[in-house]
């Protein structure tokens, strides 16, 4: 996963990285908000969906400490984190000042 992540977060768009696990509480109210905000931006922006369990390494560096996470890259850089869920408004409204 690794060389292809790499790839994916360098994009000229928005990549919306969703780290989460699948015993996570908060992690399954986050993805249908990530699938609506996806919906409603279409090409503009990407959302992928990290598990840590199945990728330690890609939680070891981006030092995940709790999920759900949000982590916004654009061009390899990150734009923006946030641990727990975020609401649709907040991150539209993120996503919206980086397109």
């Amino acid at each position: 996963m690794k060389g292809n992540f790499d790839t994916i977060i360098n994009d000229n768009n928005p990549v919306v990285v969703d780290f989460h696990a699948l015993w996570c509480g908060p992690c399954k109210v986050q993805s249908p908000i990530l699938k609506e905000v996806a919906a409603e931006l279409g090409d503009k922006v990407r959302v992928i969906k990290i598990d840590v369990d199945q990728n330690p390494e890609l939680a070891r560096k981006y030092n995940i400490q709790g999920v759900p996470t949000l982590v916004i890259f654009k061009n390899s850089q990150i734009q923006w984190r946030r641990s727990g869920v975020t609401s649709k408004n907040e991150l539209t409204s993120v996503l919206s000042q980086k397109i």
